[in-house]
């Protein structure tokens, strides 16, 4: 990791809040340059293209923006897979083959629909066989780059792959090439998809912990950069993508101490970006590696699982009560060294004043580090909001599933990226490989606990349950 930064210092690429300041009148005038404001940065992201495939493919949805309702009403994931859509996922497996009679049009098209289908539904079987022919091809749309639109749907599409049909040799087969999209390509957009991808890639698709911790070292240059150690300066975008992979990628790690240090650092910075969105993604990532700073009493190398398991008797009391000390997590290292500055840093953004934000974004920021303080404070504590509420996800009338610590919140966040509303589909139909990395659902047949259907942007403290993040029905 140290290296890395040397190089990066050497080429010129990281660049200070001081040099930024300096820069930011010449910044300005650049077509790839940060926008003056998030809307800006959003508009600015999309081009008209964009718009044929974003309702369904996009990463931009978050819990925080989009309903859950309003994605179901656009997927049709509560359809079971008829002969007609398997038949249809054929006839697209077919043409991604016949690359040599296809025109940039038509793969894309494509891409499209092949992406949608393996979102929408679990078709495992229908790939069965082909997988290394289907990757093969789409692998070609990616080096190629022939448009910008083909090669974003390209990396979708791996992407759908992968989480639909388990094969531990795919990640070192396209590993280089992502890194190869990430660094050299010239579209933004296509960077911050390859981002993406290759989090997913390696966290899915066979990456064992040396090839994990340096995808990590690399996405945190990124970061400490502000996006220029890939030629994306200042792309709140492409750093927001860096940080949300960073994080999936540390809920694999079995030990942090080592990282922890450099990586806090790194997000701590990211605090005083004029985006939410970076704001955001790297308190979590924040919350996240203080809370690995600690283990189950009983265990010296316990994982996040054994340490969310030991809390479970806990959540009643509190998971920093006293009850029974014997079940307490120890710290095993300090995250970081300048923790009462950050608590103060954190502080401010959880009481954030400003005319320049909507009120749904100062609500987000003010629940999310609000939060992210507690855990800072006493990382036992897992996820709460206002120190008193939880957080749980309902999916359908009857089941729902406790996000209590953040390492659970890490990849819950990226499922919803990566599926969408077709996560209900996957998870309900047994893809093993939604299934390994999530929490069991907790049935609630009698309605014992009762929510509310919430707006993922309203979500607001309910009686019982807490934070409730909506309904997946």
């Amino acid at each position: 990791m140290h290296d890395l930064r040397r190089q990066a210092l050497e080429s010129g690429k990281t660049v200070s809040k001081k040099a930024r300041s300096k820069q930011s009148s010449q910044a300005n005038s650049r077509p790839n340059s940060r926008p003056a404001s998030k809307t800006n940065s959003r508009v600015n992201s999309r081009n008209a293209s964009d718009d044929e495939f974003e309702g369904n493919l996009s990463d931009d949805t978050s819990f925080s923006i989009n309903s859950i309702d309003e994605l179901l009403s656009t997927d049709d994931v509560n359809e079971e897979p008829t002969e007609a859509i398997r038949e249809k996922l054929l006839d697209c497996i077919g043409e991604l083959l016949e690359r040599k009679r296809s025109s940039t049009k038509s793969r894309e098209d494509c891409l499209a629909s092949y992406a949608h289908i393996l979102r929408t539904h679990l078709l495992a079987d229908q790939l069965r066989g082909r997988t290394d022919d289907v990757i093969s091809a789409i692998t070609k749309s990616i080096k190629t780059e022939s448009s910008e639109l083909e090669t974003i749907l390209a990396l979708k599409a791996l992407e759908m792959t992968i989480i639909t049909f388990e094969d531990e040799d795919v990640y070192d087969n396209v590993a280089p090439l992502l890194r190869r999209a990430i660094s050299d390509s010239q579209s933004l957009q296509i960077k911050k998809a390859a981002i993406y991808c290759l989090g997913n890639c390696a966290f899915f698709a066979g990456a064992g912990q040396e090839e994990i911790a340096e995808q990590m070292s690399f996405l945190l240059e990124i970061v400490s950069s502000d996006g220029a150690f890939i030629d994306a300066h200042d792309h709140p975008d492409t750093v927001t993508a860096a940080i949300q992979v960073y994080a999936l990628l540390a809920t694999a790690v079995d030990d942090m101490e080592n990282d922890s240090e450099d990586a806090i650092e790194a997000f701590a910075d990211q605090l005083d970006s004029t985006d939410p969105d970076v704001q955001v993604a790297a308190g979590e990532a924040i919350a996240l590696l203080y809370e690995k700073s600690y283990t189950s009493a009983d265990s010296d190398n316990s994982s996040d699982e054994d340490l969310d398991d030991d809390d479970d008797d806990a959540d009643d009391a509190g998971a920093g009560s006293d009850s029974d000390p014997s079940k307490r997590p120890n710290q095993r290292y300090l995250p970081f060294h300048a923790t009462a500055q950050l608590i103060t840093t954190l502080s401010s953004l959880a009481s954030l004043s400003t005319k320049k934000l909507d009120k749904k974004t100062k609500r987000h920021i003010h629940q999310t580090f609000t939060s992210v303080l507690a855990t800072v404070r006493d990382p036992r504590l897992g996820i709460y909001y206002n120190n008193a509420s939880r957080m749980t996800v309902r999916i359908h009338n009857n089941a729902q599933m406790k996000i209590d610590r953040w390492w659970k919140l890490m990849r819950l966040n990226a499922l919803r990226r990566l599926l969408g509303a077709g996560f209900v589909a996957h998870y309900y139909e047994g893809n093993k490989q939604v299934l390994s990395v999530l929490p069991v659902l907790m049935r609630d047949e009698h309605n014992a606990v009762k929510t509310e259907k919430v707006n993922w942007a309203k979500a607001t403290t309910t009686r019982g349950v807490g934070w409730s993040m909506g309904d997946f029905s």
